[in-house]
């Protein structure tokens, strides 16, 4: 993947200009749209696109690997169209159960396990070793979202200063994190959640920021609402 210029993580520091910020490792809420994937739940909450193994047992014609429409539905045969989204894997498994006991089996056993999460992903970019657009797969922290892109670029990061960028009651705002204060166990390490935008600082990006008066297309993607 082509390595980023240093300055697009310049002029996304200077994007935290133009939006509310929240003090602390701990302060950023929410996204509007609260992620189906967070810290602390105990379930994936199913999603729009994902990709889901349905095994049903005495079956096989039911046992299938479906994709969720944008609307949030799948299509289960003999049964139709059902609601998947927002939904457990293990509450689907009984929905779906509820609906084959109604007409063809007695005690149906069914189990729905997500192949592949694709509903939400989070955009890594700065002084990182692979920025890009990352599939959340599961409960995510800071951490792990920059360990997607394969950790700070060794070079030219400077881990104390990593912005989350996010949409919350309507506007953009966004947090700094110290990502050494996080790994030592001295700070929390908070949630991302997806379309959230994790931007690692470059080591010299204070010099480039007092000098900055182009535009850079990340800036204007951070500036503006979404």
């Amino acid at each position: 993947m082509r390595r980023r210029s240093p300055s697009l993580a310049a002029a996304a520091f200077l994007a935290l200009a133009a939006a509310p910020a929240f003090a602390g490792t701990s302060a950023l809420p929410p996204p509007d749209a609260i992620a189906r994937v967070s810290p602390g739940a105990t379930e994936y909450r199913i999603g729009p696109q994902d990709m889901l193994d349905v095994n049903v047992s005495q079956l096989p014609d039911l046992t299938k690997t479906v994709q969720v429409d944008p609307s949030g539905k799948i299509l289960m045969p003999l049964i139709g169209q059902m609601q998947a989204g927002g939904r457990t894997p293990a509450q689907l498994s009984n929905d779906i159960a509820a609906e084959l006991k109604k007409k063809y089996m007695k005690d149906p056993i069914v189990v729905v396990s997500v192949k592949e999460a694709n509903g939400e992903k989070v955009t890594v970019d700065g002084a990182v070793s692979k920025p890009g657009v990352y599939a959340l797969a599961g409960p995510t922290t800071l951490l792990q979202a920059v360990a997607l892109a394969s950790g700070p670029d060794p070079k030219l990061a400077n881990p104390k200063r990593v912005a989350i960028f996010r949409t919350v009651g309507g506007q953009r705002v966004n947090a700094i994190y110290d990502l050494t204060q996080i790994r030592s166990g001295h700070a929390e390490d908070p949630a991302v959640y997806g379309n959230d935008i994790v931007v690692v600082d470059t080591s010299g990006a204070k010099s480039f920021m007092q000098n900055f008066q182009g535009g850079f297309g990340l800036l204007g993607m951070l500036i503006r609402p979404w």
